[in-house]
């Protein structure tokens, strides 16, 4: 085969595969951030936390986007985080406490949010890798945990 053809066929296996993930996750989204409104509804005070670090290497498989925040002890997540694009086009990812507290930062507790691989590839193919490592533009909800009345 002369190179051009081989260009060619490889330019348009890539345009197969891109529409293709498109249409898929169309079809079939990963996660969507209706099923968390009911903490928007939530009576608490809340506050908000910037990740202190973001981690974005989609290539090595699930669990490699994420950022790491840090909230004070005593307190609760709404379980997700919210990424937010411009243009208002938001994400939702899963939370996990990563540990209790962390040296030299001991009253805080340490929270990893993960955000799905599928959807990390497909902001990065639109052009929004820059928008994926801002700090703003990732943020996660937490408020004081309710005392017991004795």
């Amino acid at each position: 085969m002369r190179k051009d053809k081989i260009v060619y066929l490889l330019f348009n296996l890539t345009m197969v595969g891109i529409v293709g993930f498109s249409l898929l996750s169309e079809l079939f989204p990963v996660t969507t951030c209706d099923k968390w409104q009911y903490s928007a509804n939530s009576t608490h005070a809340k506050y908000y936390a910037h990740p202190v670090k973001i981690i974005i290497k989609p290539w090595r498989g699930q669990h490699h986007v994420y950022g790491k925040f840090l909230i004070p002890q005593g307190y609760q997540n709404d379980g997700f985080f919210t990424l937010t694009l411009p243009g208002n086009q938001t994400y939702c990812g899963s939370l996990k406490t990563v540990t209790p507290q962390i040296d030299g930062q001991p009253n805080n507790a340490k929270i990893r949010g993960y955000l799905n691989t599928r959807i990390a590839l497909w902001i990065i193919m639109q052009g929004h890798l820059n928008d994926l490592k801002q700090p703003q533009n990732w943020k996660l909800a937490y408020f004081e945990k309710r005392k017991n009345k004795s």
